[in-house]
């Protein structure tokens, strides 16, 4: 009796943690796969982008997106320190770190006092800083050499997209970056998360310290459009003006054997060192486009820009071959054959990238030929992954040391953990879902011949995969998304029953304000190339153009009427301007029933 309740017992336990963990594996690709959807609509707009860069800002300079003129002064024509003393007090009221040039260790660790106790440090002395990362940076070659010696190791560490919890707990756990102690950080240090600009003073404060011990490698993230619509102008919009594009691409690591490749993504070497201050990947230097535009025949296949993207942008698969990366939009596979003959070409041991979520922090692949490492612990959701880095010994033996920056997650269990990361999750989900709510309901309908409202869970599977291509499990979601009846059909309408576009607005017809929300991010990034003064307004002038030419590009078909209607019933003062913030803020999808809880 006592085996066989001991064996239910294991049954039981096996059963439940199978479920758990099935419940965590599709929340989390879930997250990646909306996450890749996202990335995608960003490069399929890059065209439409780049013309409004062209357009809207000095043809020469595009820095008032980040700078202002003053400022960009400064830094672009790299005027002496004192310039800094005339342009910017530094007022007595102000209790933080005060740095002086050229920076010392005690400079540094002020740096990390005053962060974490959420300090900003002041306008004078980031711009400083800035200007003097600038100056090492333009030195730099896009590849640069490293070595090991039988009395260093060096750690690696991947993205951190403005966690500055856990470039804290790196440091804590394996000591600052000194001469003894070398860091390689492999791009992704901005976005996402809330404290970029610190992480980004922190490391630039130890490359000026240590630039021989301290590098950093450029990731896909480290892009002023990308930053545009993932967070980090935001943040430096409400703290600093600054902008950046001089890292390097990769670092070689030599050392008592064979030369390992730390980069943030790479597939393919050749003409790479061609590759230089590309601002952004998505918007190649105007005189390549000019020249585009007028010999096409004579534009070589392999521009900059290109093999710069195909740097950042690409991931390892296990099959072989090289294929576009479709789940992207950008970069490509490379299977284990392309990494064998890279290797071989290059004499190279190890491929060490970033770039991807990986939920352990690391991941072994191609053979242990490839490495992914991603130091962003709880990058979905708190408790969704660990972060994680990479001590290479003097033979270049990896040895990975995982973590996690726990704040709530320590006072749940496991299920109580992953019912967090499964509800954020699905919450994201769902708001996709609304935003396409007219293709879904067109494409149910075309299952649905007898026009009852109920398809089979194939029909409703299939057609939400038409629409949304996430190449998620529907089936298995279904019960969390749709309602069934007893003969197993779905409601396909009831996908939308918890959800709405709010708050109401009468004078919004509702195609137009599903495209709105849909389109929400893309129109932030518009806005903030039109707000040349970051006022947060815009005319209604300048915005009936923009959207005219939005629509135009992306083939939607929008009542004009409507929306004229619409913009002048958000210009509460009839002043012809529009709080642009609070115009976005009225189309994001509200989840009824949250509602009604709070």
């Amino acid at each position: 009796t006592v085996i066989r309740a001991a064996i239910l017992i294991q049954n039981w336990y096996r059963f439940t943690m199978a479920r758990i963990e099935m419940r965590r594996r599709y929340s989390l690709s879930i997250f990646q796969s909306i996450e890749y959807a996202d990335e995608q609509d960003q490069l399929q707009l890059s065209n439409f982008f780049t013309f409004m860069l062209d357009h809207c800002t000095h043809p020469d300079s595009v820095s008032h997106i980040f700078t202002s003129p003053s400022v960009s002064q400064v830094v672009d024509e790299g005027l002496h320190l004192i310039e800094f003393e005339k342009k910017i007090d530094v007022p007595d009221s102000y209790y933080g770190p005060r740095l002086s040039f050229p920076l010392t260790v005690e400079d540094a660790n002020a740096l990390l006092h005053a962060f974490r106790n959420e300090q900003l440090l002041h306008a004078r002395y980031v711009l400083q800083l800035l200007c003097e990362t600038r100056r090492v940076l333009k030195e730099m070659p896009n590849i640069t050499h490293l070595s090991t010696s039988y009395s260093k190791e060096i750690t690696v560490c991947g993205d951190l997209h403005g966690n500055l919890d856990d470039l804290l707990l790196i440091f804590y756990k394996n000591g600052l970056p000194s001469e003894q102690n070398r860091y390689v950080f492999n791009g992704d240090f901005v976005d996402r998360g809330k404290n970029s600009m610190e992480i980004l003073i922190i490391l630039f404060a130890f490359l000026l310290i240590y630039p021989n011990d301290l590098h950093l490698n450029r990731g896909n993230h480290e892009d002023y459009i990308m930053n545009l619509r993932y967070g980090f102008t935001k943040e430096v919009s409400k703290k600093y003006k600054v902008r950046f594009f001089l890292l390097p691409l990769y670092f070689l690591l030599q050392g008592n054997f064979q030369p390992i490749y730390l980069c943030a993504v790479q597939n393919d070497f050749s003409n790479v060192v061609e590759i230089i201050l590309l601002k952004s990947l998505m918007r190649p230097p105007k005189s390549v486009r000019d020249r585009q535009d007028q010999v096409k025949e004579r534009i070589p296949t392999t521009r900059p820009s290109k093999h710069t993207l195909d740097i950042l942008w690409s991931d390892p698969r296990s099959q072989n071959g090289c294929t576009p990366n479709k789940c992207r939009g950008g970069g490509c596979y490379f299977g284990p054959d392309v990494t064998a003959k890279l290797f071989e070409r290059y004499n190279l041991k190890m491929l060490i990238r970033s770039h991807e979520f990986k939920p352990e922090g690391y991941e072994i692949s191609h053979g242990g030929k490839v490495i992914t490492i991603f130091s962003a612990s709880n990058y979905y959701e708190e408790g969704s992954n660990r972060g994680a880095y990479i001590k290479l010994n003097p033979e270049l033996i990896p040895r990975f040391v995982q973590y996690r920056v726990s704040k709530y997650t320590r006072r749940q269990n496991l299920r109580e953990r992953v019912g967090t990361i499964e509800s954020s999750a699905l919450k994201s989900l769902r708001e996709m879902i609304y935003a396409h709510r007219s293709e879904l309901t067109n494409a149910f309908v075309q299952y649905d011949l007898n026009g009852t409202g109920w398809i089979s869970v194939n029909d409703w599977a299939a057609a939400m995969e038409s629409v949304l291509q996430l190449e998620l499990p529907w089936r298995m979601l279904r019960s969390q998304l749709a309602q069934i009846n007893p003969d197993g059909e779905v409601d396909f309408m009831s996908c939308f029953y918890d959800l709405k576009i709010g708050p109401p607005t009468k004078e919004v017809q509702p195609a137009l304000a599903e495209t709105l929300c849909r389109y929400r991010k893309d129109l932030e990034i518009i806005f903030n190339v039109i707000d040349k003064d970051h006022s947060g307004l815009i005319s209604l002038e300048e915005f009936g153009q923009t959207w005219k030419l939005f629509t135009s590009h992306l083939g939607i078909d929008v009542d004009d009427e409507a929306l004229d209607k619409l913009v002048l019933s958000i210009d509460y003062n009839k002043d012809g301007y529009i709080d642009f913030s609070e115009f976005l803020e009225a189309f994001h999808v509200v989840h009824r029933l949250e509602k009604k809880a709070n």
